[in-house]
């Protein structure tokens, strides 16, 4: 089955180079031109959003607000001529998965973009999610390390690890982390997350460095973990 990828890019002689580099590596995509018409698609359709900032109509940023905000977990690579860190950092930290700027290589999009597909698509309801030395049970509130089980988690701690889980190698933010998992009758705080995290990595014991922490941003669950050697 041919993956499909939507492309949202205002200009014309780009969004046809884009889509040609795409077409050109097999994969079947969809050109919208304007935020607006990009708003009304039902994005679960695709397996990666290559997304433009500057658009007509609604703003790159504002779409994938509220793609993060409806729990759409399709990975959303920003394709921007805007280079200033800040940018950068703000896209992140909204939900998006990757930042390529303008002018770019051919050869690099799609090395990112393959890179994307290829990190495990991790769902509730669909088994237990594994990566790397994980195991996660998310019905059985269960975790497991090379096989053998983890120290029980609590709840927001096992809600953190399963949010993380579900994007694999993508950086989340500790706001974002925190509107997700801790209880804002609780006063949940970045600061409080943070002690949380530091708890499950405690947990996961050897497969703790799998939980990284992304400076500037907040945090992100990859695969590989550092060795104990180091």
């Amino acid at each position: 089955m041919t993956t499909r990828i939507l492309l949202v890019e205002d200009d014309d002689a780009l969004g046809a180079q884009v889509e040609g580099i795409l077409r050109g590596d097999g994969f079947e995509v969809m050109w919208l031109r304007d935020g607006d018409r990009a708003s009304k698609v039902d994005v679960t359709d695709f397996a990666l959003i290559v997304l433009d900032l500057m658009l007509p109509g609604t703003y790159g940023l504002d779409l994938l607000k509220r793609w993060r905000a409806a729990e759409h977990e399709v990975p959303v690579l920003i394709l921007s001529a805007r280079q200033d860190t800040n940018d950068k950092v703000r896209a992140l930290k909204l939900g998006a998965d990757d930042y390529v700027t303008k002018p770019f290589f051919p050869d690099e999009l799609l090395a990112r973009i393959n890179a994307r597909l290829r990190r495990p698509d991790l769902r509730r309801g669909e088994g237990p999610l594994r990566l790397g030395r994980l195991e996660i049970d998310v019905e059985g509130r269960e975790v497991r390390v090379d096989g053998a089980p983890a120290p029980e988690l609590t709840k927001v701690e096992l809600d953190i690890l399963v949010t993380l889980a579900k994007r694999p190698g993508s950086a989340l933010s500790r706001r974002a982390l925190v509107d997700a998992c801790l209880d804002p009758d609780k006063a949940g705080s970045e600061r409080t997350l943070d002690v949380h995290v530091s708890r499950v990595r405690k947990k996961l014991g050897p497969a703790g460095g799998q939980l990284q922490t992304v400076w500037g941003i907040g945090y992100k669950l990859v695969a590989d973990a550092p060795s104990e050697d180091g």
